[in-house]
C-alpha cells in the first residue's frame, strides 16, 4: 500500500507514534513533517529519548503541558486526533484537556508485568483510577504496551471504555505460532467483547 495523504480504510485508522521533540536525524524529518505529509487519522505523542529502546514513561500535565499546546495546535491542523502517552496513577487531566488533547494512553507496562507475576492488584488499579479520571475530564482512553491475549481481557473488563489498545510485539509474536489472520481474530475479538 503507498501511504498518501489522509488515506483511509473503512474499519481502519492510521496512527503515527513518536517524540514531537526528536530532532530530524538522517532521513528521519521529525514527527510533525511526518504528520503533515501523511495526515493520519491519530497522533500518538511520547516523551522517549532518543536512546530509550522503547516507552517506559508518560508526559506529566503539570510539567509538560506549556511546552505540548503549541505542538498539538499544530497536529490538529493537519487533520489528527491527538493521544498523550501517560502514567498508569496520573489522574490532573485538565491540562491536557484545556490544550486540546482528545485522548490519553495509559502505559500499561507496569500492569503487564505485575499480571506475568500474577499479581496485578495495585498496576491494574492505577490503570483504572487513569482511565476513570480522563474519562470525567472529557478524555478518551487508549492502553498500550506489553498487551498481550492473556492480560488483555481483564484490562478491558476493568475499563470497558477503552477506545484503543496498542498491541504490536505480542501480535506479532503470537501469529508466529497461530498466524496471523487468527492472531489477528482473536484480539478483534476480545477486544470487541
Amino acid at each position: 500500500m503507498s501511504l498518501q495523504r489522509g488515506i483511509q480504510h473503512s474499519n481502519a485508522e492510521f496512527n503515527i507514534e513518536g517524540n514531537p521533540f526528536a530532532p530530524p536525524q538522517g532521513v528521519y524529518p521529525g514527527l510533525l513533517s511526518l504528520l503533515e505529509k501523511f495526515s493520519p487519522s491519530q497522533a500518538t505523542l511520547v516523551p522517549d529519548s532518543q536512546a530509550q529502546l522503547t516507552s517506559d514513561h508518560g508526559f506529566d500535565p503539570l510539567q509538560d503541558t506549556a511546552r505540548l499546546a503549541p505542538l498539538i495546535a499544530t497536529i490538529h491542523s493537519f487533520g489528527c486526533r491527538v493521544v498523550l502517552f501517560v502514567d498508569p496513577g496520573c489522574v490532573a487531566f485538565e491540562r491536557f484537556r484545556d490544550i486540546g488533547v482528545d485522548r490519553i494512553e495509559i502505559y500499561t507496562g507496569p500492569y503487564a508485568e505485575q499480571f506475568a507475576s500474577g499479581v496485578t492488584g495495585s498496576a491494574l488499579d492505577a490503570c483504572r483510577r487513569t482511565a476513570t479520571a480522563a474519562h470525567k475530564c472529557g478524555l478518551g482512553v487508549n492502553a498500550g504496551h506489553d498487551l498481550n491475549q492473556q492480560n488483555l481481557p481483564i484490562l478491558r473488563q476493568t475499563i470497558p471504555w477503552i477506545a484503543e489498545v496498542s498491541i504490536g510485539h505480542a501480535l506479532i509474536a503470537e501469529a508466529l505460532y497461530a498466524g496471523l489472520a487468527e492472531t489477528v481474530r482473536n484480539y478483534v475479538q476480545l477486544c470487541d467483547r
